[in-house]
């Protein structure tokens, strides 16, 4: 079984939800890996997956690192590299073969420019795997999950469901609140609310999500 991970924009928690999903895998005996093909600015999100799957090389895990911190499409111009989507897309499918479960980590969000006329959708298309979208719980996150959501299911790829993520402690009404609409409004199940801080995650779902497939 396998998954692609986008957020409703970068540093929403994406790495967060795929290091605990992989590590409560791994503790139940199962084969799983997370794999993230392009890493902008520093390495530490790589460096966290591939501790997570098992201690895998950097390089398979991440197979392309750009330096500069902004987006791909930006950073490859700025140093005078190419991105190949193909070979992307290569290394990613040969990453989930080897793997029982695999989840492809997107860079940013769902849209963010990878290459001339070609995005994060674009890749996560050509995958076809079920999409988990990872949902910074605030103010604005009903505009940005609706949106996200409308623009994968754009793509005919299926929305497997959000993960709700709280990067802080307290609580407004807007966070409060957010859960039930989201999910009435998307029409796409909470897989998954990452308080703050936690560091566990209950994988039963998941788990059996993948039992035969």
């Amino acid at each position: 079984m396998s998954w692609f991970v986008t957020g409703t924009d970068t540093n929403v928690g994406k790495t967060w939800f795929c290091r605990l999903l992989v590590e409560g895998l791994r503790q139940q005996g199962i084969d799983a890996a997370a794999h993230k093909p392009i890493c902008c600015g520093d390495r530490d999100d790589a460096e966290i997956l591939a501790r997570a799957s098992g201690d895998l090389p950097i390089d398979e895990v991440n197979p392309l690192w750009l330096k500069a911190p902004v987006a791909p499409r930006v950073a490859a111009e700025l140093e005078d590299a190419a991105i190949n989507p193909a070979g992307m897309l290569a290394k990613a499918k040969s990453f989930i073969g080897a793997h029982a479960f695999s989840v492809i980590e997107g860079a940013g969000g769902w849209r963010v420019p990878l290459a001339e006329d070609y995005d994060m959708a674009d890749f996560a298309r050509d995958l076809g795997l079920p999409v988990i979208v990872v949902v910074e719980n605030r103010l604005g996150a009903l505009n940005h999950a609706i949106l996200t959501v409308e623009d994968i299911l754009a793509s005919d790829l299926e929305v497997a469901g959000l993960v709700l993520n709280h990067r802080v402690d307290e609580l407004d009404t807007a966070m409060v609140t957010n859960k039930g609409v989201i999910e009435e409004l998307t029409e796409a199940p909470i897989l998954a609310e990452i308080i703050h801080g936690q560091d566990f995650l209950d994988v039963g779902d998941f788990a059996d999500a993948g039992v035969g497939g």
